[in-house]
């Protein structure tokens, strides 16, 4: 990738950095802990640290890192050496609804974030709005995880760990408003804490037989196995269905009252290894369009 980096007072600045859109990035539905700031900028927490993002012009300025920091962790979280150019011509190869649908989102960009987080992050956001997601983790974040420090006046908690929420009950769980996830909670924290599964193993096996080791842990069914597996596992071939993707593909590929695993199965023959991306382009183009409502 041709893009240029700029260290300036602890900031990071990144010029000729293509397809990289906050509004497209940020507000997906792949993540939870970025919060979109009175002047557009997006702060939020990732990989024990505390991250602003702005972008001013042809300029993405990231706030409250170093060069060093950058180069190590947010190159990779942000996936900034994936040409997305060449993804959105293969999936809009006689593809018409993919062609407007990588037009509409051409900003978006696949975050890697980190596998624990995301599994409990997916896990509380069964049947829940964004916003309701949201206070859901920063509560369990503020009550459990390490203290990061105050950026703009606020202040900002890492993600608990597994061993954070061993042996925590269930009502203390629930006091960060998870209602009856709360037990699926406590059962995968001690699933994780005891190394009866190796979330961070999961990359070195197959989609499906990660996918296998996923749904037998507590609350977490095949969407939420998919989130996982594209959003931290690097597995660009799931294709997360929830209530919102099915009515986009009734709408445009398949006939209405098709099954899950016939869509599942649908989407991983036609978009292959990119099954992961053309997910993420349909569910913000339809999205914002209120196809599928």
């Amino acid at each position: 990738m041709n893009y240029k980096i700029i260290e300036q007072n602890g900031k990071v600045i990144v010029e000729n950095l293509q397809d990289f859109e906050l509004p497209h990035i940020f507000e997906c539905g792949q993540c939870f802990r970025w919060n979109k700031e009175e002047d557009g900028s997006y702060t939020g927490v990732a990989k024990g640290r505390i991250m602003n993002v702005q972008k001013k012009g042809e300029q993405i300025i990231f706030d409250h890192t170093t060069k060093d920091d950058f180069i190590h962790i947010w190159k990779k979280y942000f996936d900034l050496d994936r040409d997305y150019d060449a993804i959105k011509e293969q999936l809009s190869q006689n593809d018409a609804v993919m062609k407007k649908a990588v037009t509409h989102g051409y900003g978006i960009r696949i975050l890697n974030q980190d596998v624990w987080e995301t599994l409990i992050s997916f896990i509380i956001s069964s049947n829940k709005g964004i916003q309701m997601i949201k206070r859901s983790i920063e509560s369990l974040s503020e009550r459990y995880g390490t203290f990061l420090g105050v950026y703009r006046g606020r202040k900002y908690y890492d993600f608990p760990t597994p061993e954070a929420l061993l042996n925590k009950s269930i009502e203390e769980i629930r006091k960060s408003h998870m209602g009856y996830r709360a037990k699926y909670i406590v059962d995968t924290a001690a699933v994780v804490a005891e190394k009866q599964i190796n979330l961070y193993n999961l990359k070195n096996l197959s989609t499906e037989d990660a996918r296998t080791q996923l749904i037998r842990l507590s609350g977490v069914g095949p969407k939420v196995s998919d989130c996982i597996l594209l959003f931290s596992v690097e597995k660009t071939d799931a294709f997360p269905i929830d209530v919102w993707v099915k009515r986009v593909m009734e709408y445009f590929y398949v006939p209405e009252g098709t099954g899950l695993k016939e869509i599942q199965h649908f989407a991983q023959n036609k978009f292959k290894g990119y099954a992961g991306f053309a997910q993420q382009y349909l569910f913000y183009y339809a999205r914002e369009l209120g196809i599928g409502k």
